[in-house]
């Protein structure tokens, strides 16, 4: 499970450092693609099989489903991190998440994420009082 929140570097040639205590996780390999709220998901490979295999089971005559496929999947990279536990972030995603030097890369459950730090600070500043308020309704069972 992936957890927490780190703020590592984006290097000049786009490599990023994955946190320690990511990188058993991802040592096989990573496939990154572009999440929602402007983010790059990082799934380990096995994780992403299993995120596609999900998917796949939607009907194909569902327009949601097949826009929300086609733009997981053209948006993927594939990439087995280096000795230093690098990945390069490709051009597009960096630019999609308006990454630049400083990131924020937090642990969602099933995977990571990677966000641009501004966006990061900010998205937490808009969302923290409504988690305060998460009602039992939002998440059945969870309080």
């Amino acid at each position: 499970m992936f957890l927490g929140t780190y703020s590592p570097k984006l290097d000049e040639k786009g490599r990023l450092i994955l946190p320690a205590k990511f990188r058993d996780e991802l040592a096989e390999g990573v496939v990154m693609t572009r999440g929602q709220d402007r983010c790059v998901y990082v799934f380990s490979n096995a994780e992403f099989e299993d995120l596609h295999d999900r998917i796949r089971q939607a009907p194909v005559t569902s327009k949601q489903a097949r826009d929300y496929l086609r733009l997981l999947l053209s948006g993927a990279h594939a990439e087995t991190p280096d000795k230093q536990g690098r990945v390069t972030i490709p051009q597009q995603l960096r630019e999609y998440a308006g990454l630049d030097r400083e990131l924020a890369v937090i642990g969602a459950g099933t995977r990571a994420e990677i966000w641009n730090a501004e966006a990061w600070t900010s998205y937490v500043d808009e969302n923290e009082a409504a988690f305060s308020e998460t009602a039992e309704e939002v998440i059945p069972g969870l309080f």
